[in-house]
């Protein structure tokens, strides 16, 4: 059953039917007025319409430690949340091949922004489905959770290259949706200084930067919520950072 405070919310605050829609979430910020994630669900993809794509994060970093490097899309669990590990198990769901930062999407270009993200040899390359979430002029809505949990930020970085944000390659053993397992080369972000100390990042300083027409500001019934265009946030972005790569991360 679709939300229909959520819906007029959503549509409020810029959700573009026919879109394609990228969601970081916090299922508690919305209250307790949703019956389930399932709603949730359903209310997104009806602000989007049929010809819609919605896109989840999966990221399992934390599921394929350095020491466990295995990845299986059917069945490794997403770390960021109750929303995006309810929707990857969903019906009609498909799932990019990446080890760390895999996405989910359903709707009408589901599967071609999914596919190929194993050609990369990093978390948000070329084929990753938050660069082609840039490229199709799509939007990123961070329902409840802040900006800091901008992953399209980790694209920015790949592009940039500051002193920070990669260290270590790895061999992942990574397993599609048809059982195949293929052995993927990947670079790691290492959020970590010279000295051992952590590096914060501070992907929340973008609302300094972004004005009104790339990013609204409102309420998705309790959540406190950010819905900005994605190619413009990426080109604001790496413009600052060929100025100053450590603009959006402290303790380096």
């Amino acid at each position: 059953m679709i939300h229909d405070k959520m819906l007029t919310d959503l549509r409020m605050l810029g959700v573009r039917e026919g879109g394609h829609l990228l969601v970081h979430s916090s299922y508690k910020s919305l209250g307790a007025g949703v019956e389930g994630i399932g709603q949730i669900i359903e209310t997104l993809r009806a602000a989007l319409g049929v010809s819609g794509t919605l896109l989840i994060p999966t990221l399992s970093f934390s599921s394929v430690p350095t020491d466990n490097r295995v990845f299986d899309i059917r069945k490794t669990p997403s770390d960021v949340g109750a929303i995006t590990e309810y929707f990857r198990k969903m019906p009609g769901v498909v799932r990019s091949l990446h080890p760390t930062h895999s996405v989910a999407a359903i709707g009408a270009n589901a599967s071609e922004i999914v596919k190929d993200h194993e050609k990369d040899n990093s978390p948000v390359g070329a084929n990753s489905p938050f660069r082609k979430l840039r490229d199709k002029q799509g939007q990123i809505l961070m329902l409840g959770c802040g900006l800091k949990p901008n992953t399209s930020m980790h694209g920015v970085e790949e592009l940039t290259e500051p002193p920070y944000a990669f260290r270590h390659t790895f061999d992942y053993q990574c397993t599609d949706a048809e059982g195949v397992t293929h052995t993927l080369n990947i670079r790691r972000h290492h959020f970590e200084n010279t000295h051992g100390g952590s590096v914060i990042q501070r992907y929340d300083r973008l609302k300094f930067l972004l004005p009104v027409y790339i990013m609204a500001y409102g309420k998705v019934l309790d959540a406190d919520c950010y819905l900005f265009e994605a190619k413009p946030m990426w080109d604001v972005a790496e413009k600052v950072m060929r100025d100053d790569p450590l603009f959006f991360v402290d303790g380096w």
